[in-house]
């Protein structure tokens, strides 16, 4: 596996990437169309992206950082079919030497269904074994999602 850094998405990315974040987070938090996720990603600033990409040049993870509120904010999806091999913590660690600091929203329970109708498996543990505070008095609850703030700070 390879991390291929990109400012710019193509097409073809984005479309990868929004069927990968379709599959893998919960279905409340799906983007329906392809307008609904270039909205999302439009409202990002100082977006840079991590496309984790296979031997066969097939992307099975993205990780993404952006400003929001003067925090450096951060993303991570992976195919669930590459979780649990070092993959994620080899997204997280390219995430690290270019931030000082990042902060993320983590669903913290497992009760949120996937579109493929199985459970979301919180990725909480993740998180704790790769360095990241858990901020429980720091919550997100609305129609999309509900958890919990995390950082990291070098």
């Amino acid at each position: 596996m390879r991390i291929v850094e990109t400012e710019i998405l193509s097409d073809k990315e984005k479309e990868v990437l929004r069927e990968l974040w379709n599959e893998e987070y919960p279905s409340r938090l799906n983007c329906k169309t392809m307008a609904d996720f270039e909205l999302y990603l439009n409202g990002l600033s100082n977006t840079k992206h991590y496309l984790l990409i296979d031997d066969s040049e097939k992307i099975n993870g993205w990780a993404f950082t952006f400003l929001r509120e003067n925090e450096d904010w951060f993303a991570i999806i992976l195919d669930s079919q590459v979780q649990g091999k070092g993959n994620g913590s080899l997204l997280i660690n390219e995430l690290k030497k270019n931030n000082t600091s990042l902060n993320g929203w983590v669903i913290d329970h497992e009760n949120e269904v996937k579109q493929n109708e199985t459970f979301y498996k919180s990725p909480m543990p993740f998180y704790i074994k790769n360095g990241f505070t858990i901020l429980t008095e720091i919550r997100i609850e609305n129609e999309k999602m509900s958890g919990v703030k995390i950082n990291w700070t070098r």
